[in-house]
């Protein structure tokens, strides 16, 4: 059986909360009723009906066909399933994720996958701002699950990032992995000002380099460490794939000192 498909019929005129269109939420509903969800976010009020054709299916997996920088909330607190977005998508896609994967063959707005404390988000293209950050007023940006990033990431990537892995293929933003409590991020491009101000612990793997990072950061020299091997190893055979650093040595440094931080920072020789 096919999936449950929504077909955008044109770009929307305002901005659209998706967060009703997951696995869970659809499972045994009628067609008229999927129609009848609200979806608007302004006086318009429109439902899934006036943006979407849908081609019942499979609620399990779902698929966008056609996105759309608008599309927000897209997966959010998703507990099981998929979700394929053939295009772009909003922001906050897959906040408060679970379980189950969402995969866009586009880009992304703003706080993709934050919160999230499992499950998978296969980005092709760019992702915005605070990738697994935190919202305001938040304590703790992403506590589990993978995030893959095809193209570049924007300022803050990983915020508060309490578990978890994050690959970037590209570049990173500025401050990425700021205020960091633990996980993984792996950047295979270079990082913008300043990776990992403030973090507590966890593992920047920058393959290739950094513009500068803050005087607090302490140079521990060449590390030819077994755990990078078993870290490349590892990531070729799951979600992430292979990564650029293969295990090789790699330079270390050590901070952030200014919170007395025990993270580390891996860098090319």
């Amino acid at each position: 059986m096919t999936g449950l498909t929504f077909r955008k019929r044109e770009e929307p005129a305002e901005r659209l909360d998706l967060s009703p269109l997951t696995p869970s939420r659809l499972a045994g509903m009628a067609e008229r009723d999927i129609a009848a969800l609200a979806v608007g976010t302004s006086r318009m009020g429109l439902r899934v009906g006036d943006v979407f054709d849908v081609a019942m299916g499979d609620a399990a997996a779902i698929r966008f066909e056609g996105g759309s920088d608008r599309f927000d909330r897209i997966g959010e607190a998703m507990d099981g399933g998929e979700i394929t977005v053939a295009g772009d998508a909003g922001v906050r896609l897959g906040r408060m994720l679970a379980g189950g994967r969402i995969s866009v063959s586009g880009s992304v707005g703003a706080h993709a996958g934050s919160a999230m404390s499992g499950g998978v988000i296969a980005i092709s293209g760019n992702a915005g701002e605070r990738l697994g950050g935190p919202l305001a007023g938040e304590m703790m940006g992403m506590k589990g699950g993978t995030i893959t990033v095809g193209g570049n990431a924007g300022v803050r990537a990983g915020d508060r990032m309490r578990r978890g892995v994050i690959f970037v293929t590209g570049a990173a933003g500025e401050d990425l992995a700021s205020r960091m409590i633990a996980g993984t991020i792996v950047v295979g491009g270079r990082a913008a000002a300043t990776p990992g101000r403030l973090m507590k612990r966890g593992t920047l793997v920058l393959c290739s380099g950094a513009e500068r990072f803050a005087p607090t950061f302490l140079d521990n020299g060449p590390a030819d460490l077994l755990i990078l091997k078993i870290m490349a190893d590892a990531f070729a055979k799951g979600e992430v794939g292979e990564v650029p650093f293969h295990g090789a040595p790699m330079r270390r440094l050590g901070g952030d000192t200014a919170v007395l931080g025990l993270g580390e920072v891996f860098l090319p020789l």
